[in-house]
């Protein structure tokens, strides 16, 4: 439940009958709530959108809509008309304190909305080319893709997280010729090394790891089966540890789907063939191209003159795929700010396949720069060598690496401070969020030793509750789920993250201005039960976020 919305729908109840009353047609208007609190709590403009009908100034209409609203049986306290012609509405407190009830009944839910109604929707994050380790694109893919696949769950939609694997095409050709020649190097065989092959350190470990199970028995093999049976060991060996990396993160996916059985089942050459039908593609020099969206735009090619389909031909029947062959609604795709152009033409090729492009929506995400000491970060600290996803775990942690990459919006460049995610002190925001949730635990096991437990909301007295830190710590429980639909329309974590440190500030606020080991019981009891509202609100986020609500720090 929404108290917000609840809210905004009496709001909406009153300004649509008075409109009615006075006779006007109904308009599009907005219910907002204000910047200024002096405006009230939520305002709306319905007055100045009435203009042109009612032929009157906007405020002599809002004082003809005013005139004919009731507010019994509902939270507002009383109505004003301030500047032009806005309605501002003041609401009782009741409103507040019936959030306790709500996040009493909800628990680990509270926060929880029905905005997606169920549908089907697959986010697509990180996708790495299974042929070496995990970099900090891959990170920051990571924290976002599987808090926004939280969200939106949380948000009612029916999630499926899903790692495409590119286990076939150039990628995995210049994979295997890099494993042939290491394995032969390693077994003491000079041959040269192409300078566009993998030269990655954890190419040779592979071979050497192929060494020790298989020894030099492919030496002497055909090329072909030599690179077979390097591949087959080296990709399983990379995607087991790439799963391992992930689950470490906190990243656990519903389905991997490999490339290669898109050709194996021929979706490939089918959606080729679609798109032939549709009059999307062309012939020329032995290849078949697919036509451009834009006039004087580069054509794509799908299939190789050598009858070889392209890597994009397997990207539109993947996407075909998601949406014909399994249903799925929406779907969300994240990647990185280099494929901006690969985005029209993909929402095209979905529209010439027969499916609605704008189904297909793409979160780009910019670039982050480590940095430590006021300088940019390349080397690991333990290895001397590029900073993998291993290393940066290993360095700050999992909640640090999880919080700071949703800290900002996918769109945005972020320099991602090293030294401040490891500084246990308030300017870590991280640290700030855990150790409100761990002193709101605190304080509730201290005063359960002495007998005193957290009591049901029937069981307080909500109305003693009325200093402004009190209230405000209220007023920010019940703003999260608002959050959340904010987070799920705009497919941004950076919300959530925005909102947990907004609501540890009213936390450490009211700590500072309100004890709650008290003599007085009754506001002992009220005070208590609010913070374990508070406890409640935090834990909830951290949890789509995947970071730990610790209870002792």
């Amino acid at each position: 439940m929404n108290i917000k919305e609840t809210v905004r729908s009496q709001i909406s109840g009153l300004v649509n009958k008075a409109i009615a009353d006075c006779g006007f047609e109904a308009v599009n208007y907005q219910v907002e709530t204000p910047r200024e609190k002096a405006n009230g709590d939520f305002s709306t403009n319905a007055a100045m959108l009435l203009t042109k009908i009612a032929k009157k100034a906007p405020r002599m209409i809002a004082e003809d809509l005013v005139s004919k609203m009731d507010c019994n049986g509902t939270y507002i306290e009383k109505i004003e008309i301030a500047g032009p012609g806005f309605i501002n509405f003041y609401l009782n407190k009741v409103w507040l304190y019936d959030v306790i009830g709500i996040v009493e009944k909800m628990g680990n839910r509270y926060g929880s909305i029905n905005y997606g109604n169920g549908k089907k929707v697959m986010v697509e994050f990180i996708s790495a080319n299974p042929t070496g380790p995990m970099h900090m694109g891959n990170a920051r893919g990571g924290a976002l893709g599987d808090s926004m696949a939280a969200v939106l769950d949380f948000a009612g939609f029916d999630v499926t997280r899903e790692f495409y694997l590119n286990d076939a095409g150039n990628q995995v050709e210049k994979f295997a010729c890099s494993l042939e020649a290491r394995y032969l190097q390693e077994c003491g065989i000079d041959v040269p090394f192409d300078e566009e092959w993998y030269q990655g350190a954890d190419i040779t470990q592979r071979a050497r790891e192929f060494i020790e199970i298989n020894g030099d028995k492919f030496v002497n093999s055909e090329s072909e089966e030599r690179k077979k049976a390097l591949v087959d060991y080296a990709l399983n060996k990379n995607v087991e540890l790439m799963k391992k990396t992930l689950g470490d993160y906190r990243v656990n996916y519903d389905v991997w789907f490999y490339e290669s059985e898109l050709h194996k089942s021929g979706e490939v050459m089918k959606t080729v063939e679609i798109l032939k039908e549709k009059g999307f593609t062309y012939e020329k020099d032995g290849a078949i191209w697919l036509k451009s969206a834009v006039e004087d735009e580069k054509d794509d090619v799908l299939v190789r003159a050598n009858g070889i389909p392209t890597y994009f031909a397997a990207d539109i029947a993947y996407h075909r795929n998601k949406f014909v062959t399994r249903g799925f609604d929406r779907v969300i795709d994240v990647w990185g700010a280099d494929h901006h152009g690969h985005v029209a033409r993909m929402k095209y090729a979905m529209d010439a396949v027969g499916v609605d492009g704008e189904k297909l929506e793409v979160v780009l995400m910019q670039l982050v720069r480590l940095m430590r000491g006021g300088e940019v970060a390349r080397m690991s600290k333990r290895t001397g060598k590029a900073i993998t996803l291993d290393d940066l775990l290993e360095e700050i942690g999992i909640d640090a690496a999880r919080f700071f990459f949703n800290m900002r919006n996918a769109g945005s460049h972020f320099d991602f401070d090293l030294d401040l995610a490891v500084e246990q002190s308030n300017n870590n925001p991280v640290f700030y969020v855990q150790y409100a949730h761990a002193r709101i635990c605190s304080i509730i096991r201290l005063l359960e030793e002495e007998g005193k437990k957290v009591k049901s909301a029937d069981a307080i007295n909500r109305e003693i509750l009325v200093k402004e830190e009190e209230l405000n710590l209220l007023r920010q429980i019940a703003e999260l789920p608002d959050e959340i639909k904010a987070s799920a329309e705009t497919l941004e974590p950076s919300k959530l993250t925005r909102y947990s440190v907004e609501l540890a500030n009213a936390f450490h606020s009211f700590y500072n201005e309100c004890h709650v080991n008290i003599e007085d019981e009754e506001l002992l009891h009220a005070r208590l039960k609010l913070i374990d509202c508070a406890r409640i609100a935090l834990a909830n986020v951290l949890e789509l976020l995947k970071v730990e609500a610790p209870e002792k720090m």
